[in-house]
């Protein structure tokens, strides 16, 4: 059984509706022979460390509890940007006999290449966080210089 993981960052960044992207993930799991279990969807909130996403939390309890075993993604960082908290996520994985499966990126945690793939991509997704947010300090610090307060 699988769940299938969805995200408005996704409908922002790349063009597609949240039943855009369940529909793509439904397919990937009809074609791999995947029984949907429950989709689970923390709508507007980043997989940035820190962040409290229910649904992710109540997708875990349910791998926990043997209701699924694969989690379906679009890409990696749907589940997180952050090289220590996707350690956590592949020991919890592996720790409850349970998998990762990506349609956009080609990692599938069954196997040590899918594994070694997701260790390679997870860096460059938390370089992507940590760039945005330096930019973003730096034109806070440019408006305010100027005399233009950032907006509430």
């Amino acid at each position: 059984m699988c769940s299938v993981g969805v995200s408005t960052e996704d409908q922002a960044r790349e063009g597609f509706s949240l039943p855009e992207q369940e529909k793509r993930l439904r397919a990937m799991c009809e074609f791999k022979g995947y029984e949907v279990y429950k989709v689970y969807e923390d709508a507007g909130i980043s997989a940035k460390t820190g962040n409290k996403r229910p649904a992710f939390d109540e997708l875990l309890q349910d791998i926990k509890d043997k209701k699924c075993n694969t989690i379906v993604v679009l890409k990696l960082d749907r589940l997180t940007r952050s090289v220590a908290d996707w350690e956590k996520i592949l020991t919890f994985l592996e720790e409850n006999d349970a998998f990762l499966d990506c349609a956009n990126d080609d990692i599938n945690t069954t196997n040590a290449n899918g594994k070694m793939i997701s260790r390679i991509l997870t860096p460059v997704s938390q370089q992507e966080i940590e760039r945005t947010s330096e930019r973003t300090k730096i034109g806070l610090a440019g408006a305010i210089k100027v005399g233009q307060p950032p907006c509430p």
